[in-house]
């Protein structure tokens, strides 16, 4: 596999690097991303891909579950940096369909590590639980994992406020934070909050 992606970059050089010196070149030197986006390590769901960005737009933090960890010090450098020193503009937390950390909230597991970052959107479930009765069919357990991923979006917002430089630079109006979904069956991304 490592020699397709090495083969991946040699079309890169000559296809999108070679073609446009103009925007690649500054990046050599230096980044100004407009958008710091946290999301889902999935795969299947890569930000650059699906939104359209080049190279150097956004600035990325992605894990299990688009999560914000509350006193996390990875995260927190991440979030520090891009707002206090990128200086960006946005912050976007995207969740998306059919997510395996969504699907596990329900699941025991026997897992060291992921059950503890997990613990990190429990309320989101915990929430949707409250709000819908138990679903009966495959179409409303769908639709409630639905449900929770985009109440886990709205959680990790929350998480977000929590953090002192998103607190100070948004009540300054040097921030907006934003709530993605992206839809794995149709590709749509769509602002949810």
């Amino acid at each position: 596999m490592i020699d397709k992606f090495l083969e991946g970059n040699k079309r890169f050089l000559k296809e999108d690097f070679a073609k446009d010196p103009e925007h690649y070149g500054p990046l050599a030197s230096s980044q100004h991303p407009e958008v710091l986006w946290v999301g889902c390590s999935d795969s299947r769901v890569d930000p650059e891909r699906i939104t359209g960005a080049k190279a150097g737009q956004l600035f990325v933090q992605r894990n299990i579950g688009n999560i914000v960890p509350i006193h996390d010090w990875n995260f927190a450098t991440v979030l520090e940096y891009a707002v206090n020193h990128l200086k960006v503009g946005d912050i976007v937390i995207c969740g998306h369909s059919n997510c395996g950390a969504i699907k596990a909230l329900d699941h025991e597991s026997e897992d060291a590590y992921v059950p503890l970052w997990l613990n990190n959107a429990v309320e989101a479930k915990r929430r949707v639980d409250e709000r819908i009765p138990a679903p009966k069919s495959p179409e409303e357990e769908k639709n409630r994992l639905r449900l929770i991923e985009i109440e886990n979006v709205a959680l990790q917002l929350e998480h977000l406020r929590t953090y002192p430089p998103v607190r100070a630079a948004e009540k300054e109006g040097r921030v907006k934070l934003h709530g993605l979904y992206f839809d794995l069956a149709t590709g749509e991304l769509e602002k949810i909050f």
